[in-house]
């Protein structure tokens, strides 16, 4: 329906251009009729109206292309010479006007133009929408709390490791041969799975009795006592109790309240835990 309505006006502007040659009487009227054209066109024209701002300039000037040089023509041949040569280049001229709206079809390309910014619109939504969904689903990088954390999610964590479904959460250099960690699950409300102390003594290349896993006291199955080597204690006979109550205090303070100490010993521990 557009595509014949715009034949028909191109049709209807030719003509008006044509008896313009001969006549100055269709200046006036000839122009106020492509001018309203121009207007009720545009007007019933919704798409390019609400064209992205992009594009919507460009659009209603590409509309209005035909109907502004069909206006102009027309003035022209009003104010042309008179003469057989003026007559053949107004002649000419709109020829060209004539063929250029016939073959360009300014609205259908005004339209089209729309359209494309519409798509492009579109898609770059489409690709926004996507790329906010990969972000959100994207996993972020571990970041551990320490190098022995990370040594422990590298070599014992890992699946089928060790201790695969936990994490290290502290540890503390009880003595020179005495290693304290406190071990998480991976996921709040589990209970710490069960560590093989035989898979932890080849690991660390460290004697099974030098290795123990316990209860956190006062805290609950979701975290674990891990003690490598022996528990110190000073010297001394009767101060001793005392003494080691003093130490466990220490630990205490960061991150395993409560642990008591009931034995010490010596023993160097593996460099990638300390």
């Amino acid at each position: 329906m557009r595509a014949t309505v715009g034949r028909v006006a191109a049709v209807a502007g030719s003509v008006v251009l044509t008896g313009g040659l001969g006549t100055d009487s269709l200046t006036l009227p000839g122009t106020l009729a492509i001018l309203t054209t121009a207007g009720l066109g545009l007007a019933v024209n919704a798409k390019i109206l609400r064209a992205p701002v992009a594009v919507r300039g460009t659009a209603i000037a590409v509309y209005l292309a035909p109907h502004t040089g069909c206006a102009a023509v027309l003035i022209g041949e009003r104010l042309a010479p008179d003469s057989p040569v003026s007559v053949l280049v107004q002649a000419a001229v709109v020829a060209v006007w004539t063929g250029a709206t016939w073959i360009l079809r300014p609205g259908q390309l005004a339209r089209d133009l729309v359209d494309e910014a519409l798509a492009q619109e579109l898609a770059d939504a489409i690709a926004a929408a996507q790329a906010d969904a990969a972000e959100e689903t994207a996993v972020e990088p571990v970041v551990h709390a320490s190098a022995q954390a990370r040594w422990w999610s590298e070599q014992v964590a890992v699946e089928g490791g060790v201790a695969p479904g936990t994490v290290l959460l502290e540890h503390s250099q009880v003595s020179e041969g005495c290693l304290a960690l406190i071990i998480g699950a991976d996921q709040h409300g589990r209970p710490v799975p069960d560590i093989p102390v035989p898979g932890l003594s080849a690991l660390l290349d460290l004697p099974e009795d030098l290795i123990e896993i316990g209860p956190v006291p006062g805290r609950g199955a979701g975290v674990r006592l891990l003690v490598l080597g022996r528990r110190p204690q000073p010297a001394g006979g009767d101060s001793a109790l005392e003494g080691d109550a003093e130490v466990w205090a220490e630990i205490a303070a960061t991150a395993m309240p409560g642990v008591e100490l009931i034995d010490a010993a010596t023993y160097e521990v593996r460099k990638e835990l300390t």
